[in-house]
Formats: structure tokens, sequence, C-alpha cells
């Protein structure tokens, strides 16, 4: 088993494939013809399979050595992926980290991260983008993309953080008007403060016991921003919903309560997601690690509460 995974064969191997012979491999490996010609062929013993027709004027894959072919080249980018990874884990970070996240989670969480980056990182300069409209990573040259909820883009990587619970709230004013029994099935009549960034959102499923109630909600104000809609809601025009994070500081001092209380929404995930890229940058690390720290602490203070 162990000879069915030298990667120095599958190196000679796919270097005979792209350069047509054994002694073009050869000068391009900087070896003997007889050691590339020795090792094709070890290759070839150990899979029980021919890879290569050899003439004296020319070798020709076989439909085996073909389909071997576009296999190794997989195993021998992801074998160089992870020593590149590995290889760049002592680098220190530098440069500037050019970052974006939604509005109400950069301020909340990614902007104590960026203190503690920064101290840990002197050198480093951070280009921070908090902003409700999803950056394409790739246009704007961005290094590093935090998305709360749920992805839709499938075309980058992503790094699940932790995770959200959506939360309805009302101040302390507006929810004593509204009954003592108010359930998610009444929503339709009632206030709500809505957000135009949760573009797509028309329903609400609330579960609790395993019941669930699928809702539309009335807004009786529409805001372009998250940060808005809280303040409309702080002030008593109506309900909203938002993730844990957000409202927990002012649910704990009682400038906001908790409504339906016992019902749950889908839980959402927090990410970073990266550019496609073979490797991903000291910088970017270092900060990613620091997010996942924050992250973890936070749940550990959501559980104690």
């Amino acid at each position: 088993m162990a000879d069915l995974l030298n990667l120095n064969r599958l190196v000679y191997f796919t270097t005979v494939m792209e350069t047509g012979s054994f002694t073009s491999a050869a000068d391009r490996l900087g070896v003997a013809k007889a050691v590339v010609s020795h090792q094709v062929g070890r290759l070839e013993e150990e899979l029980g399979a021919t890879l290569l027709q050899r003439t004296t004027r020319r070798v020709t894959p076989t439909e085996e050595g073909r389909l071997f072919y576009d296999r190794a080249m997989i195993i021998l980018r992801e074998a160089e992926s992870a020593y590149g990874e590995i290889s760049h884990a002592a680098v220190e970070p530098s440069g500037t980290l050019k970052l974006t996240a939604p509005l109400d989670y950069g301020t909340r969480v990614v902007a104590p991260v960026m203190a503690a980056y920064l101290k840990a990182y002197p050198q480093m300069r951070v280009e921070a983008i908090f902003d409700d409209a999803v950056s394409n990573l790739v246009d704007e040259q961005i290094d590093l993309g935090i998305r709360v909820g749920w992805l839709t883009d499938s075309s980058n990587q992503a790094r699940r953080l932790g995770t959200i619970q959506q939360i309805v709230v009302a101040s302390t004013a507006f929810a004593a008007s509204l009954p003592a029994d108010a359930r998610p099935n009444q929503a339709r009549s009632l206030a709500w403060v809505g957000n135009a960034q949760l573009r797509g959102v028309g329903q609400w499923l609330f579960s609790r016991d395993g019941e669930m109630v699928l809702t539309e909600l009335n807004p009786v104000v529409v805001c372009d921003k998250s940060p808005a809609a809280y303040a409309c809601v702080l002030a008593g025009i109506g309900l909203g919903i938002f993730p844990d994070y957000a409202v927990d500081a002012d649910i704990a001092a009682g400038r906001l309560v908790r409504i339906f209380d016992g019902w749950t929404l889908p839980t959402g995930g927090i990410h970073a997601v990266f550019p496609p890229a073979r490797f991903r940058p000291a910088k970017v690390r270092a900060f990613v690690e620091l997010l996942v720290a924050a992250e973890k602490k936070r749940a550990r203070g959501a559980a104690k509460t």
C-alpha cells in the first residue's frame, strides 16, 4: 500500500504525459532517462495496468493512462496545496487586510476583533467595509468576507465561525400594548419594522414543540439598513427580528423584550468567506482565528443566560 501512495512516481508519470517522451521528462526533472523509465515501470506494476505504449519513436498513453493522469493531477495539486499551507504557517501577517461584514455584526463583533488583531500585529493595517450589501470579493479585491445568515454564493471558499438565533423583540413600551399570550399566528395583525436588506424573506417559519407556523409580517416602516431598523424598534414603532448578538445586551438591560417567547426561527450561520485561491495568506488566517475565538466566547456567554 505504501508504494501505491508514492507521489514521486506520480510526478515522473505525469511529466512524461506532459512532455510526450521519457527523454524530455528526464530533462525537465533533471534526472537520467533510465530513472524516469524505471519509476513509471514500477508504477505500472503496482497498478497492474499499462499506462503508456512505448515505441522507438514516441510514447502514447493508453485509455487507462489518460484516466489515471487526470486523477494523478488532482492528487498532486492537493498535495501541493497542503504543503503550501503548512509551509506558510510560520509567515508573519503583513500588509493590509481588506475585509467586509454586515453593519451590525461588524460594529458589535468584528470591530473588537480588529482591535485585538492590530494589537497582536502592529505592523498590519485593516481596511474594513461594514455594509449590509453583499460585496463581490474578487471584483473588489477583498481578502475576507463575513456573512451572517445563509450562504448563497458557492464560488467562494467558506469556514463556519458560529451560529445565530433570530429573535423577535419589541421595546418595553410596545410590548406592553401586546396581548399577554401573543402568538406567531397573530403576526399579520401586528405592526412590524422591516429591513430592506433582507431581500427575498417574505415569510417566516416559527416552531415550538413540533408545532409550526408559517406567516408573513406587516411592516409599517421599512428601513434600508439594519441599524436604522433597530433604532425604530427601540423607539417603539413595532416588532422586529434581529440576530441574538444584536439584541442580547438590550434585552439584558431591559430596553427590549423578547416576543413569542418559546418559539424559535431557523438558526443561521456566521461564515468567514474567502475568494478562490490556492493559499490563504497568513494575515487572513490570523484574523479568522481571532474571530473563531470571539464567537466561541460569545457562544459561552449565551449558554449562561
